[in-house]
């Protein structure tokens, strides 16, 4: 996406907000710019095209491989017998991969037979037989709840989400993708099938794990009763939109709810790392003010502060959310916020190009928790259809576009020169400092008092920093000095050795010559005189 950075402020073409094939759907920048829909499709062609060069290369090495035994055949015996044995353990191999590879694109190998999905239904895997928590407990009985409106319908809907989550268990050692590629065929093949009008009605077996796609709506009981023992129900009616939306909704809550913990950030992805480094780069730019970005929101009124604080409030609160609807819910919220604030400030509607630089400001001044994780998260297993369109598509669209602005934000993104940029960036100053200097009288004194104690703070954090350097640097000169000190005495030592001579006679004592004591004075006694 062509983010531009203008005098008047940050500017995004809404054109470059759409998927890049044309097809008026949102795109997304882990999709390459495409939608969804059009990522799935290219997605596909590129394995498709990967699945016929794969048999290309393995029709060619079989062809090698005749030709290299055709002439060879002057070998006898075990010779021959062992590449014979070769030639099929080679074929047999390549055999495997490249149906292991068609397996997941195709939707009618996907499942394998109907032995071999009534067979995993009846080994359910211990993750959905464990002890569940609260909060899944919960989603488990509001879903249940839920299908009991569609009576029979409901039933088998149930049934065949455990058999996807059953699949999901089984396909815990294969990449994030490939797991988002299974949610992704899920959801789709359960909107497209109860969107489907169709003169008769039958329980087909796609999608994953055995998935068996439902349409919605009982048919009317006399409808039923003529319909007999045939196994082929009448004609029904396409589910409405807005029915099939609120079961989809349903569906991705129970499912996500359940499988959150093994696809949120996994190990074996880099999302922990990159949430890391987001982090830290916000961290480095907690001096940028909404004056660089040029958003037009004006936080010395009272209700537009609030505004900011409740967008800040929902943005943090996305990574608590286990649904990734929910976690949309929570952008929505922070760009209706955004929205009211602006309109405050200005008295007017805000624009596109109002819009993405204060959210920008919003995300650098509440620093999201585990922010690339909550993207990559919605990205992989959001029910699609909400991401190419409606307001949580276009408010998820302009959240990636205002990360991506961050992490390549530069001092022409701001306005800035490159010199007071680095030293922005490096902390020797504060363009806050500046900007205090420069407000009028008339400036809120709440706003003045605060801008100054952070200037303070900075001052006051530059100062520890200045007095942990000097306390090292202390801490080494004395080191230095005593191992001085000590080197110095040893030289010494050993440069005038200290030698005891022995004594040419025997020491006498200090009494030795008092020999008669008997003829010491007595000790005085006292006299006492009578008076």
């Amino acid at each position: 996406m062509s983010l531009k950075s203008e005098r008047r402020g940050i500017h995004v073409d809404q054109s470059d907000l759409l998927c890049k094939k044309g097809c008026g759907y949102y795109g997304n920048p882990a999709w390459q710019g495409f939608c969804s829909k059009c990522w799935r499709e290219e997605y596909h062609k590129a394995r498709q095209k990967q699945i016929q060069e794969d048999w290309e290369l393995a029709e060619r090495l079989q062809r090698e491989e005749e030709e290299a035994f055709a002439s060879s055949q002057s070998s006898q015996g075990a010779q021959s017998l062992t590449f014979s044995k070769f030639e099929e353990k080679k074929t047999n191999e390549k055999t495997r991969k490249v149906t292991t590879v068609k397996k997941f694109f195709s939707a009618s190998s996907r499942v394998g037979s109907k032995k071999a999905e009534i067979q995993e239904a009846k080994a359910p895997s211990p993750s959905i037989n464990r002890q569940t928590s609260i909060e899944t407990d919960r989603v488990s009985k509001e879903f249940i709840e839920f299908l009991k409106t569609f009576h029979k319908t409901g039933q088998e809907i149930y049934k065949q989400t455990k058999l996807f989550l059953e699949g999901m268990h089984y396909k815990r050692d294969l990449s994030i993708e490939e797991q988002s590629e299974c949610a992704q065929d899920f959801y789709h093949n359960v909107a497209e099938r109860m969107q489907t009008r169709g003169k008769e009605r039958r329980f087909h077996h796609v999608g994953q794990a055995g998935l068996e796609l439902l349409t919605s709506g009982d048919p009317p009981a006399s409808a039923s009763q003529s319909a007999g023992n045939t196994g082929v129900e009448p004609p029904h009616p396409a589910v409405p939109p807005e029915r099939v939306e609120k079961i989809m909704d349903q569906i991705e809550k129970y499912i996500m709810t359940r499988l959150y913990k093994y696809v949120f950030c996994p190990e074996t992805t880099d999302d922990e790392k990159k949430d890391l480094a987001i982090q830290k780069r916000i961290r480095a730019l907690r001096w940028v003010t909404p004056q660089m970005l040029c958003v037009p929101v004006n936080e010395d009124i009272p209700e537009v502060s609030d505004m900011v604080v409740k967008a800040i409030t929902d943005i943090i609160e996305m990574d608590s959310k286990r649904v990734p609807r929910d976690k949309l819910a929570c952008i929505t919220k922070c760009s209706k916020h955004i929205f009211n604030a602006i309109k405050i400030t200005k008295n007017e509607p805000a624009s596109a190009d109002d819009f993405l630089p204060t959210l920008i400001y919003i995300v650098l001044k509440g620093n999201p928790p585990r922010l690339q994780s909550n993207i990559q998260y919605i990205t992989r297993f959001c029910n699609p259809s909400r991401l190419m369109t409606g307001e949580d598509g276009y408010y998820f669209t302009n959240l990636c576009c205002a990360v991506a602005f961050i992490e390549k934000l530069d001092a022409q993104s701001l306005n800035l020169s490159q010199e007071d940029f680095d030293r922005y960036m490096s902390g020797q100053t504060s363009p806050r400092k500046q900007e205090a200097e420069s407000w009028s009288p008339d400036a809120c004194l709440g706003v003045k008092q605060m801008y100054k104690n952070l200037d303070l703070l900075s001052q006051l954090n530059e100062r520890q920093e200045r007095i942990m350097n000097e306390a090292k640097k202390l801490e080494k000169d004395l080191i230095d000095w005593t191992d001085g000190i000590a080197r110095e005495v040893q030289d010494i030592v050993e440069k005038y050795p200290l030698e005891i001579k022995p004594p040419n006679q025997p020491l006498a004592a200090i009494d030795s010559e008092n020999v008669e004591n008997d003829k010491l004075p007595p000790p005085l006694q006292p006299q006492v005189y009578a008076g």
